[in-house]
């Protein structure tokens, strides 16, 4: 039993769509029935991929820019069937240091977090009006729960998208006659571009995108709202006790990123030992 939002005849929408997570998903959901809009960057990779799938239609543009979202929102509400799903699911990394590298702190908060609420305003509006179930799906991240060290504006920006979705859920239940949902996907490790070289082989830890769609929308047809995802090297056991030990860290008063710290390693460590 699939989440009524996908539905054959209606349209998903679907932002990183030309590789990794977001092609895999434009790939089942139109293997569903659906009609897919498929929105990533200008180039070759999404013509090629809108092409291969009977029914899609690419729309080449920057989630960053407003006017183009907004330009792309109208057409598709105007031309194509009922949008019941919207995956938000484009998204970059640049390396960066907390106290440097402002180039790539913007540019990573623009896309990562500031794509998904633009793509968000220009398309939950109109799924709002047609008032039929419909859901909502932002890509967030582990990183953006557990923070390790390594590239703090890349956990900045998919926290923002876990306090965003968190807010705009809320939102949405408390809005009457709202039958639009919103739910977080928080990817494990996952073999995509953004992962790994162009044209390396899958690590043995490592999921498929479609290995990761599969969970997503078995998750999402219960209900769910956070839909965590496991790989095959971290448990969702594991996944849950270092999100615990994070949430700890307030709680106990302990350093921040205490897993990382001498004093505190040992102590997590000991504590995931039965795993």
């Amino acid at each position: 039993m699939s989440h009524p939002a996908i539905t054959a005849g209606r349209t998903a929408v679907i932002t990183g769509a030309a590789s990794g997570i977001g092609l895999a998903a434009a790939r089942a959901l139109a293997a569903q029935g659906m009609t897919i809009a498929m929105i990533d960057l200008p180039g070759p990779g999404l013509e090629a991929a809108a092409t291969a799938l009977a029914g899609a239609r690419a729309f080449p543009l920057d989630v960053t820019d407003r006017g183009a979202v907004a330009a792309a929102a109208a057409v598709i509400f105007r031309e194509m069937p009922p949008t019941t799903l919207l995956f938000n699911n484009a998204g970059m990394g640049l390396p960066s240091s907390a106290l440097a590298d402002r180039e790539a702190w913007d540019r990573t908060l623009d896309v990562n977090f500031g794509g998904i609420l633009t793509v968000a305003q220009a398309f939950v509006p109109g799924m709002l009006a047609h008032g039929l179930p419909a859901a909502v799906i932002n890509t967030g991240s582990k990183q953006g729960i557990t923070l390790p060290p390594g590239n703090p504006a890349y956990n900045v920006s998919k926290a923002a998208v876990k306090a965003y979705t968190e807010s705009l859920e809320h939102e949405l239940r408390n809005l009457p006659g709202s039958s639009v949902s919103a739910h977080l996907m928080i990817p494990g490790w996952v073999h995509t571009g953004m992962t790994a070289a162009a044209g390396a082989p899958k690590p043995a830890g490592a999921w498929t995108p479609e290995k990761a769609v599969e969970y997503m929308l078995d998750n999402l047809s219960r209900g769910d709202f956070y839909i965590l995802c496991p790989d095959n090297d971290v448990s969702r056991t594991l996944d849950e006790r270092r999100i615990a030990w994070a949430a700890g860290d307030i709680i106990e008063n302990r350093p921040p990123l205490s897993r990382w710290h001498p004093a505190w390693g040992g102590a997590f460590k000991r504590s995931i030992d039965d795993l």
